[in-house]
This record gives C-alpha cells, structure tokens and sequence, in this order.
C-alpha cells in the first residue's frame, strides 16, 4: 500500500476492439471512479483507446467517448484489452503488431472478457498464468497450449491481468484498489456498488455443465440437474437412474467418458460448493449448512469439507473476511 506522502497518480487505458462488452468494461472503470471520489483526489486516470481513434461500438452498440488513438497514448501503469463476442474477427496483424510493441516496451498488459485471446494471439500470454471468459477457456486451451490457462475470476501473473467477463472486472480493481489503496478503501469502493463479498483471485467462474461438455450429452445433463435440484436429501445412483431412463452403468461411463470421475464424487462437491457459497454469503449456522447440503451430521461435513478445501468449514469465513474496518488508508 502507498502512504499519502508517495502516492502518485496511476494510469490506465482500455483499448477497445469491435464488439467488446460494455459491462465488463464499465465494471472496471467505475470503482476507479469511485475510488478518486472517496479520496476526494485524482488518484487514478484512465483512457479510453482504439487502433484508429475512433469510438468504437460495443457488443449492445454503444461507444465510449472520448477515444484517442493507441499510437498517441503516453506512458500507462496497465493497458487493458477490451473484447467481447466474435474476438477472433476483431484481432488484426496491425492490433498483434502494436501489442508486441508496448510489451517491448515493458507496459503491463491486461484482458477484460475475451482480451486475453488477443493478448494470446500475439504470444504475449506464453508461459504466463491467465483467463477469459468460460465460453472461450476450451477454444483458448486448444489453440494455444503454451498459455496456463485458469478458471479463475481473474489471474495476475508478473505483468500481465487478464480476467473473465460481466462483474468480474469489478473484482479486479478491487483487488488493485486494495493493493494501492488498502483494504479500508476498497471496502468503502466495494459497499458504494452494494457489492456483498468482494471476490477474490482463488474463486473460479462458474462454468455451466453444457459448456463443459456440449450439448450432445443430453443424459449427463439431465443427471446433473437432478442432483442440483435435490442438495439437501441427495439422491441415490438407482433412483437417479430410474428418473432419468438410463442404467446406472450407462451413467457411470457419462461421468468417466465426459468429466473423469464418478457420479459420487461430482455429488459431493456439487455439495460442498452450495456450502461454501451459503458460509460466504449467508449468515446461516454451521449446522443449518450441514443439513441444507445434505450432510449427515456436522463432523462428517467439515471432514468433506476439509479435504476439498484444505480447511474446516469453521474457518472458511475467517479466512475470507475482510480485514477490520479501520482508518482511511489514506
């Protein structure tokens, strides 16, 4: 964290490309906003940008304006790449020519939604942890192999930020608030937004089951939607099968054919993820989780819950809140 004596402006700029989403840009800027409001000082700034100057229109065919040209932008703490749907017709040799050239130039390079598939097309992602948004992780795998790719909301990797689309971004700048600014800061950024739980960079993006597997496995699916709608008395393998048609062979070979595990195991942490979300987001007691999620009895939960969390369910929301509310950081 700064102290007030050094504190000195921070830059960011948005290169916009064709059809980027309006949301997730929108997320990041306003807690910038928010944050120089708070301070009652201009501690960051911000640009807009495009390859040629112009605004550019977004996915719901909206610009932001001003925009300046790439080319003329000064130095910058962070460049965000901005993107949205159909990236790969929005990425050209010019824009892949001129991301090489501020990484040469040592500028920190970001992604917001899909940017980080243009960042990745220039090879500036090679060797780097990253992400973008669950409908392009299993594209973004396959194409470039080199890349560590997460699920993560968002992943910060030396000198490269990359984050997945819709409110994530918000998450992100709470994070850099936080670093600059302190906890306290990014508390009061974070409850003028009525944001309930400020996420971090260990929590993933929910990626729906038809993305991970495509919508050809229409019986795994429907297995998977019986088990979320019955967490808190869990269904048997057999009666599953029952109500779905399918064998309970058939439906052991979905699971290892498609997700590599057994229907018990995806059962269970379908579970414990419903539990994680009520102890972070729910002021429920311990033991009205345990019942909810369908565990027999406390023990055995915080066992499960141990094992695939590394930590009791007691200390989940200890290790998740945020610090003491205390003075202004700065």
């Amino acid at each position: 964290m700064e102290t007030a004596a050094v504190l000195r402006k921070c830059k960011y700029a948005f290169l916009t490309l064709p059809n980027y989403s309006l949301i997730a840009v929108s997320n990041a800027l306003e807690p910038l906003r928010m944050a120089n409001r708070l301070t009652g000082r201009e501690v960051y700034d911000w640009s807009i940008v495009s390859t040629s100057g112009q605004a550019v229109p977004s996915s719901s065919g909206m610009s932001l304006t001003p925009t300046m040209p790439l080319e003329k932008l000064g130095a910058v703490d962070i460049l965000f790449v901005c993107a949205g749907v159909n990236v790969r017709d929005a990425v050209s040799a010019p824009l892949l020519t001129q991301l090489r050239r501020l990484a040469d130039r040592r500028v920190p390079l970001g992604g917001l939604c899909t940017g980080g598939y243009a960042l990745a097309r220039a090879g500036l992602l090679d060797n780097f942890k990253a992400t973008i948004h669950w409908e392009n992780l299993s594209s973004l795998r396959e194409e470039f192999p080199r890349v560590r790719i997460s699920d993560q909301l968002f992943t910060i990797d030396r000198d490269r930020f990359t984050c997945s689309g819709g409110t994530a971004p918000l998450d992100l700048m709470l994070h850099l608030i936080q670093s600059k600014l302190g906890a306290r800061l990014s508390q009061l950024v974070s409850e003028q937004f009525i944001v309930e739980r400020v996420r971090k960079d260990t929590d993933r993006q929910y990626v729906p089951l038809r993305a991970q597997i495509g919508p050809a496995s229409r019986g795994l699916i429907r297995v998977a939607q019986l088990m979320e709608e019955n967490i808190e008395k869990p269904m048997s393998l057999d009666k599953i099968a029952k109500s779905t048609g399918l064998s309970r062979r058939q439906i052991e070979r979905l699971f290892r054919r498609d997700l590599n595990c057994v229907p018990k195991r995806y059962y269970l942490e379908m579970r414990l993820r419903r539990a994680r979300e009520l102890l972070l987001q729910t002021a429920m007691p311990i033991m009205d989780i345990t019942a909810a999620c369908g565990f027999q009895s406390p023990p055995h939960f915080s066992k499960c819950y141990r094992s695939q969390f590394g930590h009791p369910p007691s200390a989940e929301r200890k290790l998740n809140r945020e610090p003491p509310a205390g003075p202004a950081a700065i």
